[in-house]
């Protein structure tokens, strides 16, 4: 090629990779470009598991309460409620709201869509938070029929909720997705089907309007939302964005106006070249691992465990590899959460690294592994920058102890079916709060939570004073009991924490209404775009 043409082409082609490649917004509307990290597998409220499928369905859905813009709750489908002396039964009055397609949203749908998450057949992960309903493990278990469940439609607009025990973080317990209301007369005809685009009904402000595999999920403003008047965007596509450094590149071009996470460690550059956009917060989320105590042999050793988890340089990980202002972890339940008395900690918490590295020699050596019979371990994570980032350091620690791990990466969803299915050996994964009381992150380690107990802690001890909690009425007692319950399950090396997370999302300067919150929710609701 002459070196004229081959100017003239190279500046065409530079031309064309600085352009912003962003959809073309119809004429008088707001629309919304949005890093979300992970294509979803469903958008089914109660089948649904990860976060980035729950940040799309609280667009699509509303439940008896809902996030306000600093993500407490408030009225949602429910306008007001009342409450029995004892605790046990709540009664919601529901406002005049309709589903997507025009139908009137009852309180009949509210008592079909928790029987439907508790049937054993809907398999929901999240079915243990709504056995807080009456009869709800019973019925989960297959033990009763779904008509015990205790939850009564007194008349269209009045829906009675009785639960196993007082719940007052109730109000925030029903801003999870497992508590939204399905569309009884769409999921009975079109099956599993009822999720993809042309059938799925909503009731929240947002309706699906497209769903092209790997590339984006597309809503559209609900003009049957009950408060569809004050909602500013008209239109969102969400992508999937695994490659952070390039959804980094690709905010900074305006090609998106909000991604849901950036790579610890470019922070500092961020705030140089794109100042305004990075929002690091501290959250309710623990990173984390998980130990396959079901059925890899040397994970059901204590020694083996507690070896593992002491050889981790949480400092080094937090304070000089990620720098976004995560905080070492040497327990579960995360700084900031309502209801709870601090305290509990690994009991070698407190001893310099060096010291815990001795000790895990030593406890490998008890448990039978030596230098000249290695343990060998494989550690499995979701396909992400900063996750490999972490779990490399874990692998050179555990190196230093003579621990031989190799890191198998999967696409987020294969790597959480994994987790469910126990395809694994060691998992790292992180914990958000579904709602803000130790209990939801307690909860998730009792022996009868399920898929999502990915090690299969198992303590009858920890079960019974997680129960005790339950039915204690007193707030300082309870949290005092979760204390101790925390302090036995770190004692058992039932997981080993790793960190304190913060949110990590790039925001857009020309974005309105996003407000930093612990829960990091951020309904779509309460944003807009300035033109």
């Amino acid at each position: 090629m002459p070196l004229l043409l081959f100017v003239v082409a190279a500046l065409a082609l530079a031309g064309c990779q600085g352009k912003v490649q962003r959809p073309a917004c119809p004429a008088g509307q707001v629309c919304l470009e949005y890093g979300n990290e992970t294509e979803p597998l469903t958008l089914d409220p109660q089948t649904a598991n990860l976060i980035t499928e729950g940040r799309i369905i609280g667009d699509l859905m509303v439940g008896l309460t809902t996030e306000a813009a600093d993500g407490s709750p408030q009225p949602g489908v429910a306008q007001s409620w009342t409450t029995s002396p004892d605790g046990l039964t709540w009664t919601f009055r529901l406002r005049d709201a309709k589903w997507s397609d025009g139908v009137p949203l009852t309180a009949d749908d509210f008592v079909y869509s928790y029987r439907r998450i508790l049937d054993p057949k809907t398999a929901s992960i999240y079915a243990y938070l709504v056995t807080l309903l009456k009869n709800g493990q019973a019925v989960n278990d297959g033990k009763a029929p779904l008509s015990a469940v205790g939850v009564r439609a007194i008349d269209a607009h009045t829906l009675e909720l009785t639960l196993e025990h007082p719940a007052p973080y109730l109000p925030e317990l029903l801003m999870h997705q497992s508590f939204y209301p399905v569309p009884r007369h769409v999921v009975e005809k079109a099956g599993d089907r009822w999720v993809t685009p042309g059938t799925y009904v909503s009731d929240g402000p947002y309706t699906l309007a497209a769903w092209r595999l790997g590339d984006y999920v597309r809503l559209a403003k609900n003009p049957q939302f009950f408060d569809a008047a004050h909602v500013c965007v008209d239109r969102i596509n969400y992508y999937p964005t695994a490659d952070v450094v390039s959804a980094e590149r690709r905010v900074q071009r305006g090609e998106l106006d909000i991604n849901t996470t950036f790579q610890s460690n470019r922070l500092q550059h961020i705030q140089a070249v794109m100042p305004g956009y990075a929002r690091p917060a501290l959250v309710l989320a623990t990173y984390y691992l998980s130990f396959n105590t079901r059925d890899v042999k040397s994970l059901q050793d204590i020694r083996v465990r507690r070896a593992l988890s002491e050889a981790i340089d949480r400092d080094f990980i937090t304070g000089k590899l990620q720098r976004a202002g995560q905080v070492p972890a040497y327990s579960f339940v995360p700084p900031g959460v309502h209801n709870y008395a601090y305290g509990a900690a690994a009991r070698w918490a407190s001893e310099p690294l060096a010291q815990r590295q001795i000790e895990a020699k030593a406890l490998l050596a008890q448990a039978g592994f030596t230098p000249a019979h290695p343990l060998k371990l494989e550690i499995k994570v979701a396909n992400a920058s900063e996750t490999l980032l972490v779990t490399e350091a874990i692998q050179a620690d555990w190196r230093a102890i003579g621990v031989e791990a190799t890191i198998a990466q999967n696409e987020g969803q294969i790597a959480f079916a994994a987790y469910r299915d126990r395809d694994f050996q060691v998992g790292y994964m992180s914990w958000y709060a579904d709602f803000n009381d130790p209990m939801t992150f307690l909860g998730l380690l009792k022996s009868d939570t399920g898929a999502q107990n990915y090690g299969d802690y198992k303590n009858p001890v920890y079960d019974a004073l997680l129960l005790q909690a339950d039915h204690e009425a007193d707030a300082g007692r309870r949290a005092q009991i979760l204390k101790r319950a925390e302090q036995l399950m770190l004692d058992d090396e039932g997981m080993a924490p790793v960190g304190f997370s913060v949110s990590r999302s790039l925001v857009n300067p020309r974005i309105t209404g996003w407000v930093d919150n612990p829960l990091n929710n951020h309904r779509a609701r309460w944003l807009c775009r300035q033109r």
